[in-house]
């Protein structure tokens, strides 16, 4: 490709170094997430015949769940994309089917709705295979089994991959894509944008003035809107949770060290915790954990002692039968002392809390609980203040472990 092509007057300053990411395949999954006016759409246009003409051997799908709107967005956002690359007069456009051609080497970019899945299971390509796959308004799609089953039938035959899911994430932490970003994924790089980041110029100044506008009436809707934040559905009961990835190095300083375990076997799994408590500045640390089904008692103990050692371990005292056990398997183990009231008490206390850091690359299943647990709902809908007990392993955990330091603060919580 001999024409130059500048970026910067094509793609926003804060892509620079996904760019670089993605023209070196630092990674196979790219989720762009963002609010309205980020450009992450345009973003993503502009990589894929970059794509295409480093890799001749490659074609491109690009999916929306529902196909008849492949020719309002995907279609003539590809066309604006090669435009702006200097790069029509290379490229054959089509619509009927939507179909772009690259004249030199007959590579392909296919447009497709998953509401016709005959059509993806019927592909056929003149060579080569397809390499680059872009879901458009990802959280539109059912959620992750639908993909893998996508990716399964169309990424195959080749020798690298890149796929693009691009969205505004939905409000609740409870949609499946929110969800999905918790889990840790080396090959997958999770990119935020929002509209502050791009020139002024290209938006124009009636949009910012209409994104200052909602800021100023409703800020929560703003961000949700705008900046592309989960702003939860006013449910959440921990708004004081944040991720932190605490190294081995700041794990050796922590010197007053908790442990907390919730039984669990069949449909519910054990939850065996590691936490440090910050008391000076009122900081929860959760830095390791064990969260597993069917898990025996003797199998639990030979994984939490390595982890706790000769420490005390407080569990859930409506399990003596296994408290006993585990104990006479050499566990030094007691049951959380408990009141009528402990439960709220123990949620309120860790509400309290200026932060309650917990490693999501080392602790998945706890951060997930953490940020996902939601107050109970009425049958109009509404929330009420009542905790449900259900997906809440870690957090009684978490309460059990920290029941002394709790008691140590003056909360009388487990009586």
């Amino acid at each position: 490709m001999t024409t130059k092509i500048h970026l910067p007057d094509i793609v926003a300053p804060h892509f620079k170094e996904l760019h670089i990411d993605i023209q070196k395949h630092g990674h196979t999954f790219y989720w762009e997430e963002g609010g309205r006016g980020s450009t992450k759409s345009s973003h993503i246009s502009v990589e894929i015949p970059l794509l295409l003409l480093k890799h001749p051997n490659c074609h491109a799908v690009i999916l929306r769940k529902v196909g008849n709107t492949i020719k309002n967005s995907v279609y003539p956002q590809m066309q604006w994309a090669i435009d702006k690359l200097g790069l029509t007069s290379r490229f054959k456009f089509k619509t009927s089917p939507h179909e772009i051609t690259y004249k030199k080497t007959g590579q392909k970019i296919l447009f497709m709705g998953v509401d016709d899945p005959q059509k993806i299971k019927s592909i056929k390509l003149p060579f080569g295979y397809i390499g680059i796959c872009w879901c458009e308004e990802l959280d539109q799609f059912d959620g992750m089994e639908e993909i893998r089953n996508l990716n399964q039938s169309l990424l195959r035959g080749g020798d690298a991959y890149w796929w693009f899911g691009s969205f505004n994430p939905p409000k609740s932490q409870n949609n499946w894509v929110n969800e999905e970003k918790l889990l840790e994924d080396a090959d997958r790089l999770i990119h935020h944008s929002d509209y502050r980041g791009v020139p002024v110029e290209w938006l124009g100044q009636r949009f910012i003035d209409e994104a200052e506008k909602l800021k100023a009436k409703n800020l929560r809707s703003y961000e949700h809107e705008y900046l592309g934040k989960v702003t939860g559905t006013g449910g959440a009961v921990f708004e004081n949770v944040e991720d932190m990835e605490m190294t081995d190095e700041q794990l050796s300083q922590f010197d007053r060290l908790y442990y907390g375990l919730d039984y669990g076997f069949a449909v519910d799994p054990l939850a065996f915790l590691c936490i440090y408590y910050d008391s000076k500045h009122e900081d929860v640390y959760i830095f390791d954990e064990i969260y597993q089904q069917k898990l025996s008692n003797s199998k639990a103990v030979e994984l939490i002692k390595p982890k706790a050692a000769f420490r005390r371990v407080i569990a859930d005292s409506a399990e003596p039968k296994s408290i006993a056990e585990m104990r006479g398997m050499g566990l030094n183990i007691t049951g959380a002392r408990k009141g009528p009231d402990s439960v709220d008490h123990g949620i309120k206390w860790l509400q309290d809390r200026a932060h309650i850091y917990i490693d999501k690359r080392r602790c998945p299943n706890t951060y997930k609980e953490f940020v996902m647990y939601e107050y109970e709902k009425n049958r109009q809908g509404q929330f009420i203040s009542a905790y449900p007990d259900a997906n809440n392993h870690a957090i009684d955990a978490a309460r059990y472990g920290l029941s002394e330091a709790m008691r140590a603060g003056g909360v009388r919580v487990f009586k």
